[in-house]
């Protein structure tokens, strides 16, 4: 056989590895906590509700209500820019696994996926964070809010996974009835798929390289965001799902998954702290209490607690929103449209006047180093994790706590 007719075999081979079957989520994790320490290191750790408010924003500066003429322009947000190459990720990853398909689900389901996002909004906007920012970036960089956030989040999953089981035996009709999928990619004719992958692949580069002559940041910070989103897609990385399975069926996947990703940020992160990587010795304070919000600690368990609700309801975390939304989930399209334009209302509107009349001692930045050293920090949050796996992989033996 002559080497001009094995270069295909050896071609599609390739291709299949990555697309022909989902990744483990424990994948996913590790490369999603690797690319999270790459942002750090280059800026900023990973966040989501910030560059979801950033697209809210931007659509009432359009619109000219609510006073948000002065939004920082989609072009010049790095978090706006993320999230909406995280999208484009998804898509593209959907796209090449030919797994794309417009899929609209009942009236309930939609009105549920509004509701849960705006939710989301109001959970991220007041406990300043979301499951990206306050939990996923936020426990690697030894934040104590971030381990209230999380608390919270645990609450609020169990108790809308409670009314979801009452709602299903209650109120069965109401997210029943007729489904629709278009454009789904099936067979020979779903090819325009993969030729469509490969086009918005390349014009996700050729716009970073555009972006590189005067923002290097941002070119990387595309280039990041479109890879963040290919491989949640591909491995179905999801935190609530990693927060909801383990009470509903048991499954431990999707925790596991996420667990790893927790670790490897976590050794990441101490590292870029501890050794003030980006910065010079003035700057070393301000590099350690980078992703340390000022939220412990009302704000970060009111903030999850409301968070864990929407989430549960609307079916996708922040990064889980987002995906689904390139891989043309409707329910999730309504979430994010719930959440884009609740978090700017709720930002400028709603938030300030609570935080305003609480007790300033409720909520500061607390950095565990500083209480814990940075071995001792480090070895609490493994700990947390450590206990969290031995939970899930029982229930998931025992099924003690699960619904099914």
């Amino acid at each position: 056989m002559s080497e001009s007719n094995k270069d295909p075999g050896i071609m599609s081979q390739l291709h299949k590895t990555f697309f022909a079957k989902h990744w483990p989520v424990w994948v996913g994790g590790i490369v999603l906590g690797t690319l999270n320490i790459l942002l750090f290191a280059i800026k900023s750790p990973w966040g989501a509700s910030g560059g979801i408010n950033n697209w809210g924003e931007n659509v009432y500066a359009l619109t000219g209500v609510f006073n948000f003429e002065n939004a920082a322009p989609l072009g010049t947000s790095f978090y706006g820019m993320l999230c909406l190459f995280l999208v484009l990720g998804s898509f593209i990853g959907a796209l090449l696994s030919k797994e794309f398909a417009l899929r609209i689900p009942p009236k309930g389901e939609l009105i549920k996926g509004f509701i849960g996002g705006s939710l989301m909004a109001l959970g991220a906007t007041f406990g300043i964070g979301c499951t990206i920012g306050a939990f996923f970036s936020g426990m690697p960089a030894m934040s104590g809010g971030a381990i209230i956030f999380t608390i919270g989040l645990f609450i609020g999953v169990i108790i809308a996974l409670k009314y979801l089981i009452w709602e299903m035996e209650k109120f069965p009709k109401f997210s029943s009835g007729k489904s629709y999928n278009f454009f789904a990619g099936t067979g020979k004719s779903g090819i325009w798929q993969k030729w469509l992958g490969w086009i918005v692949l390349i014009i996700t580069f050729v716009i970073a390289y555009q972006y590189s002559g005067s923002n290097k940041i941002m070119a990387w910070f595309i280039i990041i965001g479109m890879l963040m989103g290919l491989i949640s897609q591909r491995s179905r990385f999801c935190i609530v799902k990693a927060f909801r399975d383990p009470f509903m069926t048991g499954e431990a996947d999707g925790s596991v998954g996420v667990m790893t990703g927790l670790l490897v940020g976590l050794f990441g992160f101490t590292i870029i702290k501890y050794f003030g990587i980006g910065v010079g010795d003035v700057a070393l304070r301000a590099r350690e209490m980078t992703w340390v919000f000022p939220h412990f600690f009302f704000r970060a368990a009111i903030g999850g607690f409301i968070f864990g609700i929407g989430m549960t309801i609307a079916g996708g975390c922040a990064v889980g929103t987002l995906w689904r939304v390139g891989e043309g989930q409707v329910k999730l399209w309504a979430s994010a449209l719930g959440f884009l334009l609740i978090s700017p209302i709720s930002k400028l509107y709603i938030v300030p006047p609570i935080v305003d009349s609480l007790p300033k001692s409720w909520d500061f930045k607390s950095f565990l180093p500083d209480y814990l050293g940075y071995p001792g920090a480090f070895a609490f949050i493994t700990f947390i994790i450590l206990i969290w796996y031995v939970f899930v992989k029982w229930n998931e033996k025992t099924g003690k706590f699960s619904a099914y």
